[in-house]
């Protein structure tokens, strides 16, 4: 019971210890307090510039389904289905943002780094192969001209392979 017991101990402490675990925990931490960045350009940037144009606050533009809504000296509704789109756009506005930030600063530079890495790793590849195409004719040329050294009759032991 305890082999089996410390089996799952170790294969947790491996699962933990592996670099893609590890990896994603720090993009968590770090998407979140991204998010809080995000949020405040939304609350101290985009907010006033729409609300140049229209209400102070995103999130108060509302519309009313059902009835006139009336909202009491709270903020909250008391009667009337308040529909509350400025929330949403608020939280759409973020999104784009975080997605746009994240594409161009994150995603498009390393999508280059690995196009270059293995256009490199490509042409070490072509080249390897040359290399070795070049020694494989030196090696024949070398073994041509031994035999053709030693005369026509004493290749006797020699096997040819081209």
């Amino acid at each position: 019971m305890t082999e089996k017991k410390e089996s799952v101990l170790e294969g947790f402490k491996a699962f933990l210890m592996r670099g893609n675990v590890i990896d994603l925990a720090v993009a968590v931490v770090i998407g979140a307090a991204f998010t809080n960045i995000v949020n405040s350009v939304v609350k101290g940037v985009i907010n006033p510039l729409v609300g140049a144009f229209g209400t102070k606050d995103l999130e108060s533009y509302r519309s009313c389904l059902k009835g006139p809504c009336q909202v009491d000296d709270a903020g909250n509704v008391v009667t009337g289905i308040p529909i509350m789109w400025g929330t949403v756009l608020s939280a759409v506005l973020s999104f784009v943002i975080t997605a746009a930030v994240v594409y161009f600063l994150m995603v498009l530079p390393m999508a280059k780094v690995l196009a270059k890495r293995a256009a490199q790793d490509k042409r070490k590849e072509s080249v390897d192969e040359v290399i070795e195409v070049s020694e494989l004719e030196v090696l024949k040329e070398i073994r041509d001209h031994l035999v053709a050294q030693r005369g026509p009759g004493s290749d006797k032991g020699t096997h040819s392979t081209s």
